[in-house]
């Protein structure tokens, strides 16, 4: 019966499915207790972003691709949109632009590549993907297996199934404006605030992790980011008893080497957190790929919530650009 059902919808076929492709949306909520994380888009503002272009729901399920992208062919006209890194996508022949609405033919290949500045690129499709939800969520929990297109990322040859359907007089081409492109473009400093355990740390620790570079390390992952630099010192070196643990927190083990605990992160450990990024730049962690140098700068509660409720309002109210043709 499931066969049958799928060769009646609208189809995506998968010629190449890159490096680690998984359909995402905004992620499970209130698992924790049962063991597993929120998953979901790694950069939740390009996500977004492509779904507004397309005139999705804003968490319809779209593809993640990491570092390089794959090769799609599409099997009915749809408009799309390419957000987050940089691929170097191109439509047939012809380059298309990022952040863009794009019109798609039945039979068009869109073949997209290697990451430039940034670690995901994010393909929303009008309609988005139709995969069943696991605990209230499309996102695929890698680690898991929950979720997504059977709990794993895509294969080549696979076919995937789209929701909604084109409609030629309706659809609007409009961009992502290039004020609000830079913005999301500044990555020089992530911010954090104090965590649970920041008082363990002597002020001397606390200096090292705002002033020092550290560099993302090959072994990271959607779990969490190993980060490689100065040590910071801890002045107790047993571990805590084990406790709950959020998005964004930043570990140090015993070797003094952070580790900043991502979108698949365990719900619980006993590493002491000196701090925790802040909601409005995990999208910044989203984007960082291995060797990349990261760069701490400590802000207040207040600010923090600051800073999410200006970015909210940038991608609520910020008006999308129209335009002709691309």
């Amino acid at each position: 019966m499931r066969s049958t059902h799928l060769e009646k919808r609208s189809m995506l076929r998968v010629i190449s499915p890159g490096f680690q492709t998984s359909v995402q949306d905004a992620g499970r909520f209130h698992f924790a207790h049962l063991g597993v994380s929120q998953s979901g888009a790694a950069d939740p503002v390009a996500f977004r972003l492509g779904n507004r272009l397309v005139e999705n729901q804003e968490n319809t399920p779209s593809l993640e691709m990491t570092l390089l992208g794959g090769t799609f062919e599409f099997e009915e006209d749809r408009l799309i949109a390419l957000t987050g890194a940089d691929c170097g996508p191109t439509l047939g022949q012809q380059s298309i632009p990022m952040w863009t609405t794009i019109p798609i033919r039945a039979g068009q290949r869109l073949e997209c590549r290697a990451m430039q500045e940034g670690a995901r690129t994010y393909l929303s499709i009008q309609g988005g993907i139709s995969v069943q939800k696991v605990m209230e969520s499309a996102a695929t929990h890698l680690q898991t297996g929950l979720g997504g297109w059977h709990g794993r990322a895509i294969q080549k040859g696979e076919r995937l199934p789209l929701d909604g359907s084109f409609h030629p007089s309706a659809f609007r081409l409009q961009s992502v404006p290039n004020t609000l492109q830079r913005y999301l473009q500044e990555r020089t400093k992530i911010k954090i605030t104090r965590a649970p355990q920041t008082d363990l740390f002597p002020d001397s620790s606390l200096k090292v992790l705002t002033t020092a570079s550290y560099v993302v390390s090959e072994s990271s992952n959607r779990v969490g980011l190993r980060l490689t630099g100065k040590p910071i010192d801890r002045e107790k070196k047993e571990e805590l008893i084990t406790e709950g643990i959020s998005l964004g927190a930043i570990q140090v083990p015993a070797d003094g080497q952070p580790i900043l605990l991502f979108v698949e992160h365990p719900t619980a450990g006993g590493y002491p957190k000196i701090a925790n990024v802040i909601s409005a730049d995990l999208c910044k962690v989203g984007q960082l790929k291995p060797r990349d140098e990261v760069h701490f700068q400590f802000v207040d509660v207040d600010e923090a919530i600051r800073l999410y409720r200006k970015q909210d309002r940038l991608l609520t109210d910020t008006p999308l650009q129209r335009e002709l043709n691309f």
